[in-house]
């Protein structure tokens, strides 16, 4: 599928993000957009203090959500360059990370 996603994503470190988490950050940022947008149009339309704050707080809570999906992927190649994790570790570490947010 042409998403437009580059084969490896990094940076000048050498730590390379996985195709498949590249892909559900993307999408996830994508969404975002649009919650975005919606909180835009919200308060435009005066919208109750409320909901804006709860849209609000589920942006910016999807947000980190896609930065500690990225943190967890950087950290698993620095700790584990060879994969050695198992999928519970990588899913544990992902915890650890999101528990922060």
């Amino acid at each position: 599928m042409g998403l437009g996603i580059p084969r490896e994503v990094g940076y000048s470190g050498g730590v390379k993000i996985d195709d498949d988490i590249v892909t559900d950050v993307l999408k996830r940022l994508r969404r975002i957009e649009g919650q975005v947008g919606g909180l835009a149009r919200m308060i435009e339309e005066g919208r109750d203090c409320e909901d804006v704050v709860t849209q609000l707080c589920a942006a910016s809570k999807a947000l980190d959500r896609a930065g500690f999906k990225i943190v967890a992927s950087g950290m698993k190649q620095c700790l584990a360059p060879d994969g050695a994790f198992s999928e519970a570790d990588i899913a544990k570490m992902e915890k650890v990370f999101l528990s922060l947010a």
